[in-house]
C-alpha cells in the first residue's frame, strides 16, 4: 500500500512537471502542405544537367541563420543550405540512360533566390541564375519564402540516349508537384506535371514505349472506373451471351472511341460545366440501362441506346486521358489507339468474368426474372444517387450563353463535322449488324 501510493506521487509529480515545462511549437520543422518544384533537364555532350528550384521551408529538419526581423543571413546560412539540400535532394532523383541508372549525382551549383525572379522562365537564365554570385548581405528575405536553385550533373555517354527519370520529391511536402520541362538536342521542348512519386517517366519516349505504356495505363482505368464497370454490367445482365453481346460491345466500344479521339483533338468544350454534365450523363447512363432491363423492354435495338451512352462514356475516358498525354512524348495517334485498345482489353476482362457468374448464379440460385430485376434494380439505386449528387454539382456552375463570333462559328464547324461522323458510323453500324443478324437466322431490325 504505501509503495502504491508512493509511486503515485511520483509520477504525478512527474506529470505536474511535464505540464509546466514551456511549450514547443515546432514550427520550423513542420512539413509543408503544398509544395512546387520546378525542373530543366538537358543532356549536353558527355554531361547531364537537371536544374531544380525547391522552396527552402520545405529543407527541414534545419536552422537557418536569421537575423534583425527574421531574414535569412544567405552568407552565414550557406553551409546549412547546401547540407540540407544534399540530404533532401540527390538522393531523391533518379536518371537512366537508356536502362542504366547513372547513379547520384554531383551538386554542382547551390544558390538562395527570391521567389519571382523569373529565372526558371529559360533553360539559359536558369543556369545563369544558379551560376551566378549569392544574393546581396542584408538582402530582406524571410526564410518562409526563400528559394533554393540546385545544379545537379551526371556523366552521360551521348546527349541522344534515351533519358528516363524516377523522380521521388514527394517527400519536400504534404503534396508535391514537380513542373518538370526536358530539353532534347534538337528536339521540342516536352512538359511534364508530376505529382508525388510518378514512378518512371520517359522523357523522350520511343513509340513502342509509350504505346505499352497508354495499353496498361486504358486497362487499369477501366478497373477503377467503378461507374464505367456498372454500365458494363447492366448492359449484360439480360443478354449474359457472348455471341449477342457483339454488336452491343462493338457498338459501345466504336462510340466511345469516336469521342475520345475527338476530345484529344479538341472538339469538346473546355469550360468546369462540361465534366461535370458528362459525370452526370454516365450516372444517368446505368439508370436507363437498369430501368430498360427492369421494365423488360426488347433487347433488339440494344446496340443503339450502347451507340448513344458509349458518347459520353468517350468523353468521360478522355478527362483521365487528357492529363496523361503528356507522357506520349511525340507518338500522340500511337497513345490515343493504344490507351483505347487498353480499355477494350479491359472491358473483355470484366466480362469474361462477369458474364459466367450471371449464367451461373441464374442457372443455380436466382430465377432469371426476378434476378434481372433484383440486380438492375440495385445498380439503378446507386446510379440515381451519382445522378442526383454529380447533376446537384452540375447546377452550381454559371453557364453563360456564348460569344457568337468567329471562334463559335469555327466550334460549330467542328461539331458538324463530329455529328457526321456519328450519324456515318451509326448507319454503317446498322448496315452490318444487319448483315449479322441475317447470317445468325434472326429478323433485322
Amino acid at each position: 500500500m504505501i509503495e502504491a501510493a508512493l509511486n503515485r506521487r511520483v509520477a504525478a509529480a512527474l506529470v505536474a512537471l511535464v505540464l509546466l515545462l514551456p511549450s514547443w511549437s515546432g514550427e520550423a520543422h513542420e512539413i509543408p502542405a503544398d509544395v512546387t518544384v520546378q525542373a530543366f533537364v538537358k543532356p549536353e555532350g558527355r554531361t547531364l544537367r537537371m536544374l531544380l528550384r525547391v522552396p527552402l521551408v520545405s529543407l527541414r529538419d534545419y536552422d537557418f541563420d536569421v537575423s534583425g526581423p527574421g531574414y535569412l543571413e544567405v552568407e552565414g546560412a550557406d553551409a546549412a543550405i547546401r547540407e540540407a539540400v544534399d540530404v533532401w535532394i540527390p538522393d531523391y532523383v533518379r536518371m537512366f540512360e537508356g536502362e542504366r541508372d547513372l547513379g547520384r549525382p554531383t551538386t554542382a551549383a547551390v544558390r538562395v533566390a527570391i521567389p519571382g525572379d523569373r529565372a526558371f522562365r529559360s533553360w539559359e537564365r536558369a543556369l545563369e541564375n544558379v551560376r551566378s554570385e549569392p544574393l546581396a548581405p542584408g538582402t530582406p528575405l524571410p526564410p518562409q519564402q526563400a528559394m533554393v536553385d540546385i545544379l545537379l550533373e551526371w556523366s552521360i555517354e551521348s546527349e541522344d540516349s534515351d533519358f528516363s527519370l524516377e523522380s521521388e520529391l514527394a517527400h519536400l511536402g504534404l503534396r508535391t508537384v514537380t513542373v518538370l520541362r526536358f530539353l532534347p538536342p534538337g528536339g521540342a521542348e516536352r512538359a511534364f506535371q508530376l505529382s508525388g512519386n510518378p514512378g518512371l517517366v520517359r522523357l523522350d519516349p520511343r513509340w513502342h514505349q509509350a504505346a505499352w505504356h497508354f495499353v496498361v495505363f486504358g486497362f487499369e482505368h477501366i478497373l477503377d472506373g467503378i461507374d464505367h464497370l456498372l454500365f458494363l454490367l447492366v448492359l449484360v445482365v439480360p443478354i449474359r451471351s457472348f455471341l449477342a453481346l457483339v454488336p452491343i460491345v462493338t457498338s459501345f466500344t466504336i462510340a466511345h472511341s469516336i469521342t475520345l479521339v475527338a476530345a484529344a483533338l479538341g472538339i469538346a468544350p473546355n469550360a468546369l460545366w462540361f465534366s461535370a454534365l458528362v459525370e452526370t450523363g454516365i450516372a444517368l447512363s446505368i439508370v436507363f440501362m437498369a430501368f430498360e432491363n427492369i421494365l423488360g423492354t426488347s433487347l433488339s435495338n440494344r446496340w443503339m441506346v450502347a451507340f448513344g451512352f458509349g458518347l459520353v462514356h468517350g468523353f468521360g475516358f478522355s478527362f483521365a486521358l487528357t492529363e496523361s498525354l503528356q507522357f506520349a512524348g511525340a507518338h500522340l495517334l500511337t497513345s490515343l489507339v493504344s490507351f483505347n485498345v487498353g480499355v477494350e482489353l479491359g472491358q473483355l476482362f470484366v466480362l469474361a468474368l462477369v458474364v459466367p457468374v450471371l449464367r451461373f448464379a441464374f442457372a443455380r440460385f436466382l430465377p432469371e426474372t426476378m434476378g434481372v430485376v433484383v440486380l438492375s434494380a440495385v445498380l439503378a439505386h446507386t446510379g440515381w444517387h451519382w445522378m442526383l449528387d454529380r447533376g446537384g454539382r452540375l447546377l452550381q456552375y454559371d453557364v453563360t450563353a456564348p460569344v457568337l463570333n468567329r471562334g463559335f462559328a469555327l466550334i460549330l464547324l467542328d461539331w458538324a463535322i463530329l455529328g457526321a461522323v456519328v450519324l456515318a458510323t451509326l448507319l454503317g453500324l446498322r448496315g452490318a449488324f444487319g448483315w449479322w443478324r441475317r447470317g445468325r437466322g434472326e429478323a433485322p431490325t
